[in-house]
């Protein structure tokens, strides 16, 4: 069995669109939160929302010419501009070190898929006829083409895929792109999630089933684990991965951010959208975690939660976590980068991921923002009193999807 480690990082999100600005977020603990007009011409009022900042066709130049920008969905373009900026990261001219591209893979997720252009061109059809749709619709909607383009940017040829699972789909993606470099079939992959759906279509289908915050607080918009939670906020992003082969990466001197050594996947089997309250999926998934990665659960000292503001899945994760590890669950560190991001959906485990390696590296676990009131089903130590310098030996993240999808990664320090 190979150890398989992080070597390059690359984000996209509300709070940053570069590793630097990210760190430097998580750790003053500062959201990306506005107010803004989800339906405009059918309704004035604001809700909230986590968009990305700042990102503009000039960002992307490096990475697309200017007809290609008009033949990929946002979806893609997120997806390739955070798989660049990882493997720019991870310090290795891939192009002229790859001996056999069918060791190098992409696999990398999403939940929903290209819906911008999906909708565009659904109205498209109904108003002005099917000879209106655009010959690009289908590669343009599809989730896959995101590990599609990055493929063939790269020149990768090996595993490539996309998996959908709702909000776990990116864990996933990480999940099996260590098993494939772990068990030999790769030497290194591009891995982690990106979504693109921050438009008033979804935000309605989302808001109806009442999953969504109902507060106009930015600062108490999403609050996991507090007592007044009612609902996440709909965020967008990308963050995408470098994994590598230990041995090799030791050969080239590359940067180690940490070790991904456990994967644990479960389903609860219970409920469409609800997670089962007893904890019990979760808790396995992070069980078979902790267990690839050869370590005791009193070992893990930190654990960045799925976390999503929402009653059910915060009080059925807190009891999951006390399933697993006993009375060490009151001793571990319990954060949700949701505090800061909102709910990035597919692309969700794969930013943090990076939020959890980036806290094992530089030593320190960022705070709960937005925790005012204590809930008494949610007793844990959750760093709400602002970052904390911690030495991070080994940590759990945790990916929850509608359809009863559980995902724990266990992450160990760098050597």
């Amino acid at each position: 069995m190979k150890r398989v480690v992080i070597t390059g990082l690359g984000v996209l999100s509300p709070i940053g669109n570069d590793i630097e600005t990210f760190l430097q977020n998580l750790k003053a603990g500062r959201h990306g939160f506005t107010l803004e007009e989800w339906f405009p011409g059918q309704s004035e009022e604001k809700w909230v929302s986590a968009r990305v900042k700042g990102f503009t066709p000039a960002i992307l130049e490096p990475y697309f010419e200017k007809k290609e920008l008009r033949r990929t969905d946002k979806l893609t373009q997120y997806a390739v501009y955070a798989a660049k900026k990882a493997l720019e990261d991870s310090g290795c001219d891939w192009r002229e070190r790859i001996s056999d591209p069918y060791r190098c893979g992409v696999i990398t997720a999403t939940g929903v898929g290209g819906i911008e252009t999906t909708e565009e061109q659904l109205l498209a059809y109904h108003n002005k006829g099917h000879r209106r749709v655009s010959v690009f619709t289908i590669p343009m909607m599809i989730g896959n083409m995101a590990p599609g383009v990055i493929a063939i940017k790269t020149g990768f040829r090996g595993s490539n895929y996309c998996p959908v699972s709702a909000c776990s789909s990116s864990a996933h993606a990480l999940g099996e792109a260590f098993r494939a470099i772990k068990h030999g079939y790769l030497d290194m992959a591009v891995t982690g999630g990106v979504e693109a759906c921050t438009i008033g279509f979804a935000y309605a289908g989302f808001n109806n089933m009442t999953a969504l915050t109902t507060s106009k607080d930015t600062e108490r918009a999403s609050i996991p684990f507090d007592k007044e939670r009612n609902g996440f906020v709909l965020g967008e992003g990308a963050g995408m991965l470098v994994l590598e082969e230990y041995e090799q990466a030791k050969a080239r001197g590359a940067k180690i951010y940490a070790e991904i050594a456990g994967y644990g996947s479960t389903c609860d089997a219970y409920h469409e959208t609800s997670p089962n309250p007893d904890g019990s999926g979760g808790a396995k998934a992070m069980d078979l975690a902790v267990q690839e990665a050869g370590i005791k659960p009193e070992e893990v000292n930190y654990i960045n939660a799925h976390g999503t503001s929402t009653p059910p899945n915060d009080r059925t994760e807190t009891t999951a976590v006390k399933l697993t590890f006993g009375e060490h669950a009151y001793k571990l560190a319990i954060n949700s980068t949701k505090s800061l991001t909102g709910h990035l959906l597919g692309a969700a485990g794969g930013v943090e991921a990076i939020a959890t390696v980036l806290q094992i590296k530089h030593s320190f676990v960022h705070q709960t923002a937005g925790y005012k009131i204590p809930d008494p089903e949610c007793d844990l130590d959750y760093v709400t009193g602002g970052m904390r310098e911690a030495q991070i030996n080994a940590a759990v993240s945790n990916s929850l999807g509608f359809g009863g999808h559980n995902v724990s990664l266990c992450f160990k320090k760098g050597e």
